[in-house]
């Protein structure tokens, strides 16, 4: 007979096979070996007297009954999460595996040094951070959090904003003295330029005067690349005039190796968001995290 854990733990493991459609990758979120979650489905088929997954060699297909049962017992868990929290309020620290995906550049120079703070404040966590610039599924590969630059596009899914995140122009001084620095926006037209492919503006760069008139520039250039410190070495070598965001070359900026084109101009900038899965209940570690980026990073409180 099961118990009302073993109920729960069941419950658990579906949803988990269902968000990741693999037994593997649940047994890796929750924490359990494969076996085991396969038993957990086993003995809440058993008890159903159905179906919830079709399986073969291949591939793992959600029945009709499975598809009903998850919908039904995703609500149920959400309210069991929300309400041990609300019981235990502030008593009881986040605790378990958090899966947080970053973009490589981002994740590797801000986030990673703030791991070990992040873990002091909450030691029952763990953390497990996947760099990548490609688009997450965050279900399918069991991701809680997703850190994106730039917006997003799924509604299935809850964007925080953080903070803002400027883009610079700026030129290696030995580039200025021999090119000569620009004193106005259509003078970027003379001077080689060196593209990041990860931006959609392509060679036409909008430049934006203290007076708030936006200028589109077609600049010239030799070079593109589509990672921003490869940008940033090219600009280094006196490669031309770069566009990058801020927080990848602030230590340049300060050392004096680069040097900020038209400061007073501005350009893109684009917005740091923590992302989410569209749910009612947020359960506490991935709300606890949200907040240290929040306190670490915002310029736009909660």
């Amino acid at each position: 007979m099961l118990t009302i854990m073993d109920t729960i733990d069941g419950m658990k493991t579906v949803v988990a096979v269902v968000e990741t459609g693999s037994f593997t990758v649940a047994s890796e979120r929750l924490g359990i070996s494969k076996a085991l979650a396969s038993k957990y489905v086993g003995e809440v088929e058993a008890q159903l007297g159905v179906r919830l997954f079709n399986r073969s060699t291949r591939r793992l297909a959600l029945t009709e009954a499975g598809q009903r049962y998850y919908q039904q017992v995703l609500p149920l868990l959400e309210g069991l999460s929300a309400m041990v929290d609300q019981v235990t309020g502030e008593q009881t620290e986040p605790k378990g595996l958090l899966r947080v995906s970053a973009p490589v550049t981002f994740g590797e120079m801000k986030l990673s040094p703030l791991i070990p703070s992040f873990l002091t404040q909450h030691p029952e966590m763990q953390l497990d951070l996947q760099l990548s610039d490609r688009k997450i599924d965050m279900l399918e590969e069991g991701i809680d959090v997703v850190i994106r630059i730039g917006g997003v596009d799924d509604s299935s899914l809850v964007a925080r904003q953080i903070k803002n995140l400027p883009l610079v122009l700026c030129a290696s001084p030995d580039y200025l003295q021999k090119k000569g620095e620009p004193k106005r926006a259509k003078d970027l037209m003379k001077h080689t330029c060196i593209i990041d492919s990860n931006f959609r503006i392509g060679n036409q760069w909008p430049l934006i005067s203290p007076s708030g008139k936006t200028t589109s520039i077609d600049v010239h250039s030799r070079v593109s690349a589509n990672s921003p410190r490869a940008v940033k070495a090219v600009a280094l070598a006196g490669g031309g005039i770069a566009m990058i965001p801020k927080f990848i070359i602030e230590d340049e900026l300060a050392r004096g190796e680069l040097n900020v084109v038209l400061p007073k101009h501005s350009t893109l900038e684009f917005g740091l968001f923590a992302i989410y899965p569209h749910r009612r209940y947020l359960s506490k570690k991935v709300r606890c995290f949200i907040d240290f980026l929040s306190r670490e990073f915002s310029d736009i409180r909660p």
